[in-house]
């Protein structure tokens, strides 16, 4: 009777994040079999190259800052600053974007997902075209900002679940390599724009880009898709379970029925997707992640000014800092995703999250001294720890809640990323502007510093919080490893004491 009472809206939405089973026919399972062709079988290390390719297209989002000026020029005659606003708008719809479509993705899956994704990123490349041809800058908002971000949001996730399903026995470098393509994409799509621009033309170059992404993405789509019935890979099912005996592990086998890994209810105590949304380890991840990526979001745009205006480069060696910095933020991705199949998710983010508080809390310090080299290099750390949190997420959240939640939760920690890019890039702006207006000029290092200092606090609490996350299987693995070998050479040195973490 209750539930009678409830508003329709508010029970379409619990519907929606209540019921995430996916089931597939005979048919699908047979064809799924084979890879893009049917004389060629399927590999799940194929997922990988795709989805490197989908979030190598996606990537381009970080190189929009190239546009800004050329954007401004075509439509104002004067650089006003209202093209990064397309890019606030874009980062604000991936969030949302994935988090509504999260429980759509499991239940549909990644095939269909990345599809619909990639003619929602595409046609926004093209209304932004329309909207350049036309010197509309509300159509640059609503074509790139709106659209493509909606696009954008639903081919991230895409790959991202379907790897962590296919890759239970290595889901660390599964999402490393899953996020890395995301890193890859600005930093190589920003070297192409300019010349395409002075080859074909503003508007032409988004039609270009759109065609191109079109084609790339939608081939990529078609290897994804979810693991077939009775999946084992060397032991282990798709939910992270050991087999039984009995069940042979090989990935080309197909094992697992679709129902015990993506049903409402799973085994081993799993929680349900409300459950997980709603509980307090989530609350926590969701933000862990803000914490961990905010410097970075708030610094990346303004390192190429901080190279110049503080340190007095020139803008080649800033373009080249900047291009270098692209480099650890993909690799950050990859390498910390991978050390926590070894360490632990949780043991990951102490590493990073103690490695930003340590040079936050220097930041201000080698600025006012104009140490550059020391700052050079503490910017390409945070930036190394910041790609490592989007590239350890996915599997500290597949590790918890079990990976028919990983599209939904995934989705929904997507918005801390969306609330620290708008949320915390007008505060930073904010602060910024306020010190300048008091007498500051840009090349005196105070008004970065008083930023650094409210967004170590932030680093602060998201560390605290990390503390009270429950630690998943491997984190234990780790500590019982090193705590037994505490023992041993305790053992060794003859010594009483007994070393336990």
């Amino acid at each position: 009777m209750e539930s009678e009472k409830t508003s329709p809206i508010l029970r379409l939405i619990v519907n929606h994040y209540r019921y995430n089973q996916a089931t597939k026919s005979e048919e699908q399972i047979e064809r799924e079999k084979w890879l893009l062709i049917p004389c060629v079988p399927f590999n799940r290390w194929a997922l990988l190259l795709a989805a490197v390719m989908i979030q190598f297209c996606v990537g381009s989002l970080y190189a929009w800052s190239v546009f800004n000026k050329p954007i401004d020029m075509l439509i104002y005659g004067q650089n006003c600053n209202m093209s990064p606003v397309a890019f606030y708008i874009a980062c604000g719809c991936l969030g949302i974007s994935a988090a509504v479509m999260g429980p759509w993705l499991e239940r549909r899956g990644p095939f269909l997902a990345c599809l619909v994704g990639t003619g929602f990123f595409c046609t926004g490349h093209l209304l932004t075209a329309l909207a350049l041809y036309l010197k509309q800058i509300w159509l640059v908002f609503l074509g790139y900002g709106v659209i493509g971000g909606f696009g954008t949001g639903l081919c991230y996730i895409s790959p991202v679940s379907a790897l962590q399903k296919w890759f239970p026995d290595r889901r660390g470098l599964a999402s490393g390599f899953a996020v890395c393509g995301f890193g890859a994409g600005s930093i190589a799509i920003a070297k192409a724009q300019i010349p395409l621009v002075q080859s074909v033309g503003l508007p032409l170059t988004f039609v270009v880009l759109g065609g191109c992404y079109f084609v790339v993405m939608t081939i990529s789509a078609l290897v994804l898709r979810t693991p077939p019935p009775n999946f084992v890979v060397d032991g282990m099912r798709s939910d992270g379970s050991l087999a039984t005996e009995n069940e042979p592990s090989d990935n080309k086998n197909f094992q697992l029925s679709i129902d015990e890994v993506n049903g409402n209810e799973t085994k081993g105590g799993k929680l349900t997707l409300v459950e997980s949304l709603t509980s307090w380890d989530f609350r926590l991840m969701f933000f862990l992640l803000l914490s961990n990526i905010l410097f970075g979001l708030c610094s990346f745009s303004r390192l190429s000014n901080m190279v110049t205006d503080i340190f007095g480069g020139s803008a080649e060696e800033a373009a080249t800092i900047v291009s270098i910095n692209g480099g650890f933020n993909l690799g950050g991705r990859l390498i910390f995703a991978i050390i926590s199949d070894y360490l632990g998710r949780k043991s990951s983010y102490v590493i990073m999250m103690s490695t930003q508080l340590v040079v936050v809390a220097c930041f201000s310090t080698i600025t006012t001294a104009g140490a550059y080299w020391a700052f050079v290099i503490a910017m390409w750390i945070l930036t190394a720890c910041y790609g490592g949190g989007f590239g350890t997420i996915p599997a500290f959240l597949t590790d918890r809640f079990g990976p028919q939640n990983t599209g939904a939760c995934h989705g929904v920690t997507l918005i801390a990323w969306s609330v620290a890019a708008v949320a915390g890039g007008l505060i930073y702006t904010a602060v910024f502007n306020s010190i300048l207006s008091s007498g500051y000029t840009l090349q005196d290092p105070f008004p970065y510093n008083v930023n650094s200092w409210w967004i170590l606090v932030v680093i602060f609490t998201g560390w605290i919080s990390l503390v009270f996350i429950t630690p998943t299987d491997k984190d234990i693995q780790f500590r019982t490893k090193v705590s037994s070998l505490f023992k041993k050479l305790g053992n060794c040195s003859d010594r009483n004491t007994s070393y336990d973490l």
